[in-house]
């Protein structure tokens, strides 16, 4: 329902929510101006300002992306280009006299799927259970949000790079200028994201211009090292431009392509660069020299991030969900990992990535159909995490964590915590309506002990940077050089010590030597 006390004025002009005694949610703020027609591939810009009450109540409309079946965008959703939009959730009894640490949300979906209209971030059971605001992010997808143009660019026809992340700025802006009027403290913001939005996360923890925007962050399951170069990009927009038909000496033309056209476009290349550059994305971040001045594992390693803390992990069986799918996003079969290998060491020879023939020898011990999803898993997703904590733990707290818990349907159906699996029990959203198989053998009451504790950690961290205090639950201590300790959350937690000792040995030291 809606009510006097959910409506709210911005710097852009008042918004009504609704208020159901218990949470208070805005949707659909928005916090740039619609992204198109001279604004299409511009850096996201503040919408024109409205006096009257501007409704609140649904959802904007999500990036332009394709239909999967996997991913519920939620009930009467529209897809379109102007898509700059936001979320607000906060506990009912919340004021402004007393405001509560902020946690800004950045959807996953490998940078071209995914929205905040998704009920699996339905953050109403986070609010309740602690005390946070949450603000969920939409963002530009494909190749709307990656596309870099700015090569091709005229003084006529001007182009900017990762405007996706620039998106994020901006949404990260408008907390810092807003959400004091919704109960939340502008001073102690953490920034949480998973799969693609761990990457952002990661990567604006890598952007200068983003300093003092978050004082905490956590990334799941961040593909960090899935930043390209401003060649790839480069060469990407070519492919782009030579599938729509548009020469770069009309490159005027582009802004006027109709939508479905643009997305049709990004379709195809997103199905075609992992096939033929295995474990490489048509769309993700760029090192534009500019926003982003270096690759994030660099900067990491360099120990010049953000100095904020962060807490970061990865899930068990990562790679399980792609095999499942079918998908080529991550490459499991032998010849798609030596391809990614030689590939690897013809674009990144600064990763010092040992020989394959040495590294596949670790997994001696995995039987052969699982040593695919393995590597997969630890190149796409382990190696780079634990990379950025060993580097960034030099200068700011760090927590790694391993997500292990799978259900009993799960670990049958052999997907085990494969990814984007710890999302429910982050948000605490365990069952999506009837249908959802996750519990049909059973688990509930154990995973809803496992998100009862994860959340109060993820929820502690952005309160007080500190993940401890779960009552029965073992300490998390910080990862350091020294003492590497992980966190596993399972059944029952464990706290360990050098969980990634072999995979760390089998990938190389030296890609581990941080000054």
């Amino acid at each position: 329902m809606t009510s006097d006390r959910a409506v709210v004025d911005t710097s852009n002009g008042p918004v009504r929510g609704t208020d159901d005694g218990r949470t208070r949610v805005w949707k659909g703020i928005r916090y740039a101006a619609p992204p198109t027609g001279e604004l299409r591939w511009r850096a996201p810009v503040p919408p024109e300002p409205w006096t009257d009450v501007a409704d609140a109540t649904r959802f904007g409309a999500v990036a332009p992306q394709p239909d999967i079946p996997v991913i519920d965008l939620g009930p009467d959703v529209t897809k379109d280009e102007d898509c700059l939009t936001l979320n607000v959730t906060a506990a009912s009894a919340t004021t402004v006299d007393d405001p509560k640490p902020v946690m800004v949300w950045i959807h996953g979906g490998a940078y071209i799927l995914g929205s905040t209209t998704q009920p699996l971030y339905d953050a109403a059971a986070m609010v309740e259970r602690g005390d946070v605001v949450v603000v969920t992010v939409n963002y530009r997808l494909g190749a709307f949000g990656f596309l870099d143009l700015s090569a091709f660019g005229t003084d006529e026809h001007p182009f900017d790079s990762n405007l996706a992340l620039r998106d994020v700025i901006s949404a990260l802006q408008w907390v810092r200028d807003n959400i004091s009027a919704f109960g939340g403290d502008p001073a102690q913001v953490t920034v949480f994201g998973e799969s693609a939005g761990g990457g952002m996360v990661t990567t604006l923890m890598t952007v200068p211009s983003a300093a003092g925007l978050f004082h905490r962050a956590i990334a799941q399951s961040s593909p960090a090292t899935s930043v390209y170069d401003g060649a790839r990009a480069t060469r990407i927009a070519e492919m782009f431009l030579d599938d729509i038909g548009i020469a770069p000496a009309d490159i005027g033309r582009l802004r006027g392509v109709p939508t479905d056209a643009v997305a049709k476009a990004t379709f195809r290349l997103f199905d075609d660069i992992p096939t033929s550059a295995p474990g490489t994305l048509a769309f993700a971040p760029v090192v534009d020299r500019d926003l982003v001045p270096d690759y994030p594992l660099e900067v990491f390693r360099a120990g010049k991030a953000l100095p904020v803390p962060l807490l970061i992990g990865t899930n068990k069986d990562e790679a399980a969900l792609f095999k499942l799918m079918k998908s080529p996003l991550i490459p499991i079969t032998p010849d798609a990992i030596r391809a990614m290998f030689a590939q690897i060491a013809v674009e990144r020879p600064e990763l010092a990535i040992p020989h394959e023939a040495d590294i596949l020898a670790a997994y001696a011990g995995v039987r052969k159909k699982g040593k695919g999803m393995a590597v997969a898993r630890d190149i796409g997703f382990r190696m780079p995490t634990v990379w950025l904590a060993e580097g960034h733990s030099a200068i700011a707290p760090v927590f790694l964590y391993r997500f292990d818990w799978a259900t009993p349907l799960f670990r049958l159906l052999r997907v085990g915590a494969t990814h984007a699996t710890e999302l429910p029990y982050v948000f605490g959203n365990l069952v999506s309506g009837r249908k959802d198989i996750t519990f049909k053998l059973g688990g509930l009451s154990a995973g809803k002990a496992v998100s009862a504790r994860m959340q109060r950690r993820w929820l502690n961290f952005a309160v007080s940077g500190d993940p401890n205090g779960v009552p029965d639950a073992p300490v998390w201590r910080p990862y350091d050089s020294g003492d590497r300790a992980s966190l596993v959350i399972d059944r029952n937690d464990r706290a360990v010590h050098d969980l990634d000792h072999d995979l760390r040995k089998a990938w190389g030291d030296d890609v581990l030597s941080f000054p």
